[in-house]
């Protein structure tokens, strides 16, 4: 922060990565997170508000305990005990699905809020983003995979993305051949961390130092080149046909999510990247990640991850995915398909006329935006937002008018 003359802080100033949203934007970022909320409506998902702060031990719990570094802590004056600021809102979900709801069959939940984070996630990223997501618990099928990672599409579609790229993973492949290897969890990190960012030569040392056969390491390293079309689950058989029988499984999965991609979303352009492994540690299946056209970074991700709901007392299986909406509408400005948000308010000359505010109210009933011009009030219409003016008649009548 950077501090006045006499060493005082600038009140106004805002945290580093905190940002806020003014108008217009605001307005738009709202219509956003409206459309989006409708969409998961119209699908069959019903909308959750959890708690932006809750007990440490339910925000961290089970697989969340990713979450740690990113979580704001805290003290509860009332118990005592310690409370988090929620810096994802999916593990509330699932606490909400597996203990509040408990619910039995398939059970799809949606929500939007803000989450704040110790932490962005990358340069330049938001430390408040806006996250909005929808998860499917209680179906363990690849059907629910492509459910929704198809109302993802819809709800970025919306939003004005064009041309999307959706990458796909499966985390499977990489669990089933550590699994083979039988590595200790410091190895399997350090070989996690080495495919996360695609260092070949760190991954090539690293397994050349284990004690694996050459058929075993061939195939782990593999994992960093098998990245492209969808063709690449083809060569993914061949190059991992002496795997065991989850790895070539998992491939047989990720086809059947392609296909049925292909066919529900044809225009859909899909990537396959079978080193991808955000999320390692949380996902159990099938992930993905969206980006549009001129964007490094992602829009939307997500995946599947079975049993969350454990830590809660019910272990359900579950899919799912999250975007930050304040990154997807700067993303969308100016795309084509999205209409900029603009000014179309009617100026009301103030008044106790009981025919013009009957007019008034009969405008807004409409859903017009109608604006009193306050007296004194030397404001430039146009700059308020309005375009147009309620206007009085020879014969008492109230008319809508340019400005």
């Amino acid at each position: 922060m950077i501090d006045k003359p006499g060493g005082r802080p600038i009140p106004w100033l805002l945290p580093d990565a905190i940002e806020e949203v003014l108008p217009p934007a605001a307005q738009s970022l709202e219509v956003l997170r409206r459309s989006a909320l409708d969409a998961c409506r119209h699908w069959g998902y019903e909308l959750v508000v959890p708690p932006a702060i809750e007990y440490l031990e339910a925000l961290l719990s089970g697989a969340a305990h990713d979450l740690d570094l990113q979580t704001f802590k805290l003290t509860d004056q009332l118990s005592g005990r310690m409370m988090g600021v929620r810096a994802d809102i999916t593990p509330q979900v699932a606490r909400i699905d597996a203990h509040q709801l408990r619910r039995d069959g398939v059970v799809r939940l949606c929500y939007a809020g803000t989450v704040l984070r110790a932490r962005p996630e990358e340069p330049a990223g938001s430390r408040n983003p806006l996250q909005l997501g929808a998860e499917v618990y209680g179906h363990s099928g690849v059907e629910s995979d492509v459910e929704i990672i198809a109302l993802m599409a819809e709800v970025l579609g919306q939003a004005g993305i064009r041309n999307l790229q959706v990458d796909l993973g499966h985390v499977g492949l990489f669990r089933g051949l550590v699994a083979e290897a039988a590595l200790s969890q410091v190895d399997e990190s350090l070989l996690w961390d080495a495919l996360q960012r695609k260092a070949t030569g760190d991954l090539a040392e690293l397994l050349e130092r284990l004690d694996l056969s050459a058929s075993l390491r061939a195939r782990i390293a593999a994992l960093s080149s098998l990245n492209g079309g969808v063709e690449v689950l083809a060569e993914a058989r061949e190059v991992l046909a002496g795997s065991g029988p989850t790895v070539l499984a998992d491939i047989d999965l990720l086809a059947t999510v392609v296909e049925a991609l292909q066919r529900w979303l044809p225009a859909l352009e899909l990537h396959i990247d079978l080193g991808e492994l955000r999320g390692y540690r949380y996902h159990t299946g099938v992930v993905f990640a969206a980006y549009a056209p001129g964007e490094s970074l992602e829009l939307a991700r997500g995946g599947r991850y079975d049993d969350i709901g454990a830590v809660f007392g019910r272990a359900r299986p579950a899919t799912g995915f999250s975007t930050d909406l304040k990154a997807l509408l700067r993303a969308a400005e100016g795309r084509p398909g999205q209409a900029p948000e603009t000014g179309s308010a009617i100026l009301a000359p103030w008044g106790s006329d009981e025919s013009l505010h009957k007019r008034v109210k009969a405008l807004r009933a409409a859903g017009e935006v109608v604006v009193w011009s306050l007296p004194g009030d030397g404001s430039n219409a146009r700059a308020i937002g309005c375009d147009r003016q309620l206007q009085c008649t020879a014969e008492g009548e109230w008319r809508v008018a340019p400005l």
